[in-house]
This record gives C-alpha cells, structure tokens and sequence, in this order.
C-alpha cells in the first residue's frame, strides 16, 4: 500500500492511498492543478481513481472539489448528509449515480481495498475519517476531530500507518490573535487536537506493527512543524506503553508541496 499527502494543513487537505489497482483520495481541499500534479507525481491519472472519500463539507477539505469531479469517473463517497450539502453546493450539474452515500462502521469495498468510515465529533453536518485495509496491510486518516475517546482508539488498532492531526500548540492558539469565540472553537469537542492530545491517541494505538506516522492539519496561525513533531514525540515517549517515538518513523506534512511517497 501507498500513502501520499498531496496537502495537509489549515489552507487545504488532499491525500492518496492506494494498493495494486485501487486507487483513492481523501478529500479534495487544494486546486483541481495542484491535485493533478500531485497524483501525476506518483504516478496516478485523475481517470485511474476508483473512489474519492470525502470527509466533511469545509472549504479545506472539497475547495477543488467542484472542478476535480469533472477530472475523473470516479464516484463521490461520503455521509448523506454530506453529500447532499455538496449536491446543493456547487456540484448540482453531477450525474446522481456519481453520489455514493457510506456511513459510520460499514465497510465497503473499494477494489481490493475495504474503507471503514469512522464517526468522529466536528462542527461539520455529518463529518467522518477512514481506515482502509488492503490484503497485507492498514492505514487510517484521521483528522478534524475535537477529541478522541474509546470508539477511536479501537478503529485505530493495528494499523500500518497512519495520518492524524496535530492541528494546534495550545500555547500559541491562546496568545495568538485569534478572537475569543474561534479559540473555543478551535479547542472545544468539534474543533481540532492540539500536539498533545495528539501524541496521546498515538500512545493508545502504538503497537509492534505500525511504522510509519504522519502528523497532518498543522495551523499556519497556531502551531509549528518542529511544535507538532516534537510534542507528539514526548507524548508517546512519556507514556505508559512499552513504546518509544523512536520505534516509528514520524513526519510532519507538508502543506504547500506534497510529501514523500510512504509504502507499506
């Protein structure tokens, strides 16, 4: 399996995974011209996407949506109530059979890949992750969730790699310009994690088989690459568990050029 972050961050949020001849990408948050050279770098065409999951309907997540559909044949997954926000906002000239309506612990086959939509707690109509299983391997992304509980941590065993937000450093969203209001928000049960709370999620799924993590949605106002890095590495490393941040390879994404390809 392949996992490619064309972009992740406040401003925009696309991401590749595939494995053989099943190819699909998770949100379309950044240009339909920056989501094609993306793929093109790794060697996928618009034409060859089996599914486009979509995880809520913010601007972050489908900006280039509207123009990226016209690309590909691909059908649209996601929430009904997701999809008919979008149905209503921007793509009403798609044919209705490109609508493929999932919901939350009901797997469903994509090729030779099975995406389980995971419920996850946003200020979004009806806002879902995904965990995607392949043959010999596992991955999730999961991001834009205010807080993590059980229900989380137990879709989020056994995975090979993972894409998880480390949106904010709590220090800096609260001395930073930002009103008041939006910093509640931001920190509240349907905003986003903070670098600590992410590295606490990863404490609880740390395990033999994951290697490869990458820490996404990282503010421009409100948090730094090295911030989110190293606060998720203390994290784990003062954790309870046998594990160490040294047992995996963590990175942060990028959110103006794609990262490097990982496989797994």
């Amino acid at each position: 399996m392949r996992l490619a972050c064309l972009a992740s961050g406040s401003s925009g949020n696309s991401i590749y995974i595939g494995d053989g001849d099943t190819h699909l990408l998770i949100d379309a948050g950044i240009s339909c011209k920056r989501i094609c050279q993306g793929l093109a770098g790794i060697g996928v065409a618009p034409q060859d996407l089996s599914a486009v999951l979509i995880t809520h309907e913010h601007s972050d997540h489908i900006s280039g949506l509207p123009v990226f559909a016209k690309k590909t044949v691909a059908p649209l997954c996601s929430a009904p109530e997701t999809l008919g926000w979008l149905r209503e906002h921007g793509l009403r000239e798609l044919a209705p059979e490109r609508f493929r309506a999932v919901r939350e612990d009901e797997p469903f086959a994509v090729g030779d890949l099975t995406v389980t939509p995971i419920r996850i707690s946003h200020d979004a109509v009806h806002p879902l992750a995904y965990r995607i299983d392949g043959p010999s391997s596992s991955a999730a992304v999961m991001t834009d969730l205010g807080y993590y509980d059980p229900y989380i941590v137990q879709h989020l065993q056994q995975l090979d790699a993972i894409l998880i937000e480390s949106n904010h450093d709590i220090h800096m969203l609260q001395a930073g310009p930002y009103p008041y209001p939006l910093k509640r928000r931001i920190m509240g049960e349907k905003g986003h994690l903070s670098n600590e709370s992410a590295g606490q999620l990863l404490s609880e799924i740390c395990c033999d088989r994951l290697k490869y993590i990458v820490l996404g949605h990282i503010s421009q106002e409100n948090n730094l690459p090295e911030l989110a890095y190293e606060a998720v590495r203390l994290e784990i490393d003062l954790s309870e568990n046998a594990y160490r941040a040294a047992d995996y390879a963590i990175s942060v994404a990028r959110r103006d050029v794609p990262s490097p390809v990982i496989e797994f």
